[in-house]
């Protein structure tokens, strides 16, 4: 993980439950710009792609100060709800109907081979 932290300049690293654990976070707009950058340099193959793309929507509302209003609130919340792990159940009961009132698509993504870099 400092490898990775080192690599993108960005981040920090959290260890948790008795050194067991450890996550790695970018959190700051600014720094997670630099991390928009790569990974739009350097695009994701698999379905991890639909995700980040997702993602990348809910950072340009937060950019543009969106989150700051219930609609767009709202979008953030619909766009989580497309994602790897979904809503949490605190989410879900926090915003009921959000996920079917608010017309967001996960992106499609065809898996693609990875090509040798030789």
């Amino acid at each position: 993980m400092e490898q990775i932290r080192n690599y993108l300049g960005v981040g920090n690293i959290y260890l948790k439950d008795n050194l067991n654990k450890a996550q790695y976070r970018v959190q700051s707009t600014k720094d997670l710009a630099k991390l928009i950058q790569h990974f739009d340099q350097y695009p994701l193959i698999t379905q991890k792609l639909a995700d980040y793309q997702l993602f990348k929507e809910a950072y340009y509302l937060v950019l543009n100060k969106e989150h700051l209003t219930l609609s767009g609130l709202q979008k953030i919340v619909a766009i989580k709800s497309l994602m790897n792990l979904s809503l949490s159940d605190e989410l879900k009961a926090a915003f009921p109907k959000t996920s079917n009132d608010i017309q967001i698509k996960r992106p499609l993504v065809l898996d693609k081979t990875v090509t040798d870099p030789n």
